[in-house]
C-alpha cells in the first residue's frame, strides 16, 4: 500500500503557490494569503494541543481506532497540509516584496537608465532565429541583480536579450547599462532590462561552474560532426542540449510526444546517481560514503545539464530518497516526490507556473500511481512483460497530456507507439551519449566514437518523430485553454475508472461510460466538425489571408511552409474560426504592430503555437499582458525598429518603421515590408498620416503588389504614399457598421485613384489571395459580395 499523506501538502502547497504568485495581477494582497493560512494553521494548532492535553488527563490511552485518535489524525493532517501551503505563500509573498521595493522598480517608472550587475542563472538561450536574418543571433540571459548604480540591492530575477558577440558564462557576473521595464507578476523574471549598452564581465563563472561550460560547448562542436538529426537528437539524449535541433525535427518530436526524451530528468538522475552508488560499492566503501558519492556525482550532473525545473525536479527527489537511505528508512515514490514539491516549491514559488516543473512532475507521478495498475489490468490479456513495457507510456502519457494541451491544444493519437519503438533506443543513447560527453576531454578519440554509437539510437528515434508526425491524424485537436484541460481530466479519470474497475456491469458503469463517450466525442465533434466542412470549400494554395475578425486586424501571410500572422484581431474566438477554417496549426512568426485591443487581443488563440513574436516599443502593462502568456508557452520575443529583417520561408521581410526609442502608439505601430512569391507587400499598422510621411521619407518605396490599409480605412492617410505605392491590392481589416465610418470615403476614392482594389472584410468575410504567376492575384471570399475583383 501506498503512503499518499504527502500528497496533500504538495498538492496544497502547490495550489497556494500559484494563487500567491498570481494574486497581484488578480488585484489581491498575496500577505493577505499568507495570513490567513497562517491564521487557519494557529487555529488547527490549538485544536490539536486541546485534544492531546485531553487524551492525557483522560489517563489511559486511546484506541488506534477511536473517534478521538481518528480527530486527532485529522486535525494533524489538516495542520501540516496548512503549514505547507503557508510556507509556499509567504515565499510567494516575500518575492513579490523584493520586487516592489527593487531600486530598478523606480528606474522603470521613470524610464531611465541604470548601471546594473547581474549574475548570471541559467546558459544564455538563442532565441529562435529562424525569422531572422543578416543580423547577429541574440541570446536570451536570465539572471539576479546584484547591483544598481554601483549600490549591491536585495537580488530579484531579472533577463535581457545580449548579442551572441557577447560571450556570456552561466556563473559570471556582467556589467552593463540598461532601461527596465516590470514584468506583470506572474513572470518569474521580475524585471525586464532593455536596450543594454557595452557589456562588461564583472568577475568570471566560479570554478565549480565553469568547468560544466566549456564541457557542454566541446560535447555540442563534436555531435555536429556526426551530421544528420541524429547528430542534433545525441547532445539532447545525454545532457539535455537541444540547441542543434531543428524547427523540423522539434516539431516532429512534439507531435509524436518524444520531446520528453531530450529533456532531463528522473530517468537520466536515476542513471547517474545508481551508477556512483555501483561504483563506490566497487570501491569497498560503507553506505554512507556510497551515498555522499552519489550526491556528489548528481550535484555535478546538475551543474553540466543545467538545472532546469525539470532536473531541479528529479534531483530533489533523489536528494530525499538518498537521505532516507542515510538514515535507515525507506523512502516511498510518492512521498519523495511530494516532499522534493513542497521543498522546492517554497524555494521558488514560481514553480508553481512552470510548464516544464508541472510536466516533470504529473510524468512522475503518474508512473508511480498508474503504471502498475495498468500493468496489472493490462496482463489480463497480454503477456506480463508486454504489459509493463505498454503501461508505463500509458501512464506517463495520460498523466501529462492535461498540462500538454494548454500549451499546445491537441492530443497526440501516435505518442503511445512512437515511445514504444523509441523506448529501447532512448537509454542507449543516454547512457553512451552521456559517458561520451565525460571521456571527450580526456580521450577525444574514444568520446567520439561513443558519440558514434550514440547516434544510432539517436538516428532511430528521429525517424520514429518524423514516421509518426507524417501519418495521417497525428494530432487530434482538443479545446484550449483550462477548460480543455478539465475536459480532459474528467475524461481520462473516467475511462481509467471504466479501464481499471474488476465490476462486471451494471448501471454505474453503463453510466460512466456513456459519460466517457459524451466527454471525447463532443468536445472532438466541437473542435474539428466545423474546421473539415469549411476547409472543404476554399482553395488550399492561398498565400495572404485578411481574417475577418470584425473591428481589427489579423492578416495571414506563407511562404514554402512557414507562416506568419500580422495582428490577431480584438476577439480570440473569431481568431480561432479562421485559423480553424483555414487549417493553420503553427505560427513561425506573429508580427504585433502595437497594443490596442483591435490588434493584440485576440492573443490568447496563438499561445502555444507561436515560434517566435516583433513587436514594437513597449507600453507597460498593455504589452505585457499579451506578451507574457506568449513567452511562458514558449515564444520568443524581441522589440524591433526599422532596419531589422528577416526571413519567413523563401521570403524576406524587413522593418521600415518605427524608428529607434519611438514612444508606443498607433504612429509607432511595425510597417513591415515582405518580399516573396505574393510579390511584393507592405503592412501599415495604424500609422496615421504624418507617421506615413515620415516612414516614406525614411524609407526607399517604390510600387508593391499588396498593401495592408493602415487604420481599417480612417481618412488619416498619406495621399502621396498610396501613390507612391501603387497597389494592386488594398487589404482592409473592418467590421461591418463598425461606427466609425470605415473605410471612409476619402479612403476608398484614394484607393480607386491609385487603381488599388480594396478587399474589405465587412464584405467578404475572411478571403484569400494567390499570387498568380503572371501577376496579380486569384481571389476567393469567404461572402461574395460581387464588388470584389483584383485585377489581373
Amino acid at each position: 500500500m501506498r503512503d499518499l499523506r504527502l500528497l496533500g501538502p504538495a498538492c496544497a502547497a502547490w495550489a497556494f503557490a500559484w494563487i500567491a504568485v498570481v494574486a497581484p495581477d488578480l488585484g489581491l494582497d498575496p500577505a493577505g494569503v499568507s495570513a490567513i493560512l497562517w491564521g487557519a494553521g494557529a487555529v488547527l494548532l490549538v485544536v490539536l494541543v486541546l485534544l492531546v492535553a485531553r487524551s492525557t488527563r483522560a489517563g489511559r490511552p486511546r484506541h488506534p481506532g477511536s473517534r478521538r485518535v481518528h480527530a486527532s489524525s485529522l486535525i494533524a493532517t489538516l495542520l501540516v497540509v496548512t503549514a505547507c501551503a503557508a510556507l509556499a505563500s509567504t515565499s510567494a509573498t516575500i518575492g513579490h516584496g523584493m520586487r516592489e521595493t527593487s531600486p530598478l522598480a523606480e528606474s522603470a517608472s521613470s524610464r531611465s537608465t541604470v548601471d546594473v550587475v547581474i549574475e548570471v542563472t541559467s546558459p544564455p538561450r538563442q532565441m529562435r532565429a529562424g525569422v531572422w536574418a543578416d543580423a547577429t543571433p541574440l541570446m536570451r540571459v536570465d539572471g539576479t541583480l546584484v547591483a544598481v548604480d554601483g549600490s549591491a540591492v536585495a537580488g530579484v530575477p531579472v533577463t535581457v536579450g545580449l548579442s551572441a558577440s557577447d560571450r556570456v558564462e552561466w556563473g559570471s557576473r556582467i556589467a552593463f547599462a540598461a532601461r527596465a521595464q516590470p514584468l506583470p507578476a506572474v513572470e518569474p523574471n521580475a524585471f525586464r532590462l532593455v536596450s543594454p549598452g557595452e557589456v562588461a564581465l564583472a568577475s568570471p563563472s566560479p570554478a565549480w561552474l565553469g568547468w560544466a561550460t566549456g564541457l557542454r560547448e566541446r560535447f555540442a562542436e563534436a555531435a555536429t560532426s556526426l551530421g544528420g538529426d541524429g547528430g542534433a537528437l545525441v547532445p539532447g539524449l545525454a545532457i539535455g542540449d537541444t540547441s542543434a535541433v531543428g524547427t523540423d525535427l522539434d516539431t516532429a518530436m512534439k507531435t509524436s510526444s518524444l520531446s520528453h526524451l531530450t529533456a532531463v530528468s528522473g530517468a537520466n538522475c536515476a542513471i547517474v546517481t545508481a551508477a556512483a552508488f555501483a561504483l563506490a560499492a566497487l570501491c569497498g566503501l560503507g553506505r554512507g560514503a556510497r551515498i555522499v558519492v552519489s550526491l556528489v556525482a548528481l550535484a555535478g550532473f546538475v551543474v553540466l545539464v543545467t538545472p532546469q525545473p525539470s532536473v531541479i525536479r528529479a534531483a530533489a527527489m533523489a536528494v530525499v530518497i538518498l537521505i532516507g537511505m542515510a538514515l535507515a528508512r525507506g523512502s516511498g515514490g510518492v512521498s519523495a516526490l511530494s516532499l522534493a514539491v513542497v521543498v522546492l516549491l517554497t524555494v521558488n514559488p514560481w514553480l508553481a507556473r512552470d510548464y516544464g516543473f508541472a510536466l516533470s512532475a504529473a510524468a512522475t507521478a503518474g508512473l508511480l500511481l498508474l503504471a502498475g495498475p495498468l500493468a496489472r489490468r493490462l496482463a489480463d490479456v497480454m503477456p506480463t512483460p508486454l504489459a509493463v513495457v505498454l503501461a508505463v507510456p500509458i501512464a506517463a502519457q495520460l498523466a501529462c497530456q492535461p498540462v500538454l494541451v494548454l500549451l499546445d491544444p491537441s492530443i497526440a493519437l501516435y505518442g503511445v507507439p512512437a515511445n514504444l519503438l523509441a523506448a529501447p533506443a532512448a537509454p542507449v543513447g543516454t547512457i553512451v551519449g552521456m559517458i561520451g560527453c565525460l571521456v571527450l576531454p580526456v580521450l577525444p578519440s574514444v568520446g567520439y566514437a561513443l558519440m558514434q554509437v550514440a547516434w544510432l539510437p539517436a538516428t532511430w528515434i528521429a525517424l520514429i518523430a518524423h514516421g509518426a508526425s507524417g501519418l495521417p491524424g497525428a494530432r487530434l485537436p482538443w479545446p484550449a485553454d483550462a477548460w480543455g484541460a478539465v475536459l480532459l481530466v474528467a475524461a481520462t479519470a473516467a475511462t481509467l475508472w471504466l479501464a481499471l474497475s474488476r465490476s462486471a456491469g451494471g448501471p454505474t458503469r453503463r453510466i460512466v461510460a456513456a459519460l466517457a463517450i459524451l466527454l471525447i466525442a463532443v468536445p472532438v465533434g466541437i473542435t474539428v466538425g466545423p474546421g473539415l466542412v469549411a476547409r472543404a470549400q476554399h482553395p488550399v494554395d492561398w498565400d495572404v489571408a485578411n481574417c475577418d475578425v470584425g473591428q481589427g486586424d489579423a492578416v495571414l501571410v506563407r511562404s514554402e511552409g512557414a507562416t506568419a500572422l500580422i495582428d490577431t484581431g480584438p476577439d480570440p474566438a473569431a481568431l480561432d474560426r479562421c485559423l480553424a477554417l483555414l487549417g493553420v496549426e503553427a505560427i513561425d512568426l506573429l508580427v504585433l504592430t502595437h497594443w490596442d485591443a483591435d490588434h493584440v487581443g485576440g492573443s490568447s488563440a496563438v499561445v502555444g503555437t507561436v515560434g517566435a513574436v516583433i513587436h514594437g516599443p513597449l507600453d507597460a502593462e498593455r504589452s505585457a499582458r499579451v506578451l507574457e502568456p506568449l513567452r511562458d508557452a514558449g515564444a520568443e520575443t524581441i522589440q524591433v525598429a526599422a532596419g531589422r529583417s528577416g526571413s519567413l520561408g523563401d521570403a524576406r521581410w524587413r522593418v521600415l518603421w518605427p524608428p529607434a526609442k519611438a514612444q508606443p502608439g498607433n504612429d509607432a505601430s511595425v510597417v513591415l515590408q515582405l518580399d516573396g512569391v505574393l510579390g511584393r507587400a507592405i503592412f501599415l499598422g495604424d500609422l496615421g498620416e504624418e507617421a506615413q510621411a515620415r516612414m516614406a521619407a525614411s524609407a526607399r518605396l517604390g510600387r508593391v503588389d499588396l498593401v495592408k490599409v493602415a487604420h481599417h480605412g480612417s481618412a488619416d492617410q498619406s495621399e502621396r504614399l498610396y501613390e507612391t505605392l501603387q497597389a494592386t491590392v488594398g487589404v482592409i481589416g473592418v467590421g461591418a457598421d463598425n461606427g466609425y465610418g470605415h473605410p471612409t470615403d476619402r479612403l476608398l476614392d484614394l484607393l480607386a485613384r491609385v487603381g488599388t482594389v480594396p478587399v474589405r472584410s465587412d464584405r467578404t468575410g475572411t478571403s484569400l489571395l494567390t499570387a498568380e504567376e503572371g501577376g496579380g492575384y486569384r481571389l476567393w471570399v469567404e461572402h461574395d459580395s460581387g464588388d470584389v475583383a483584383p485585377r489581373p
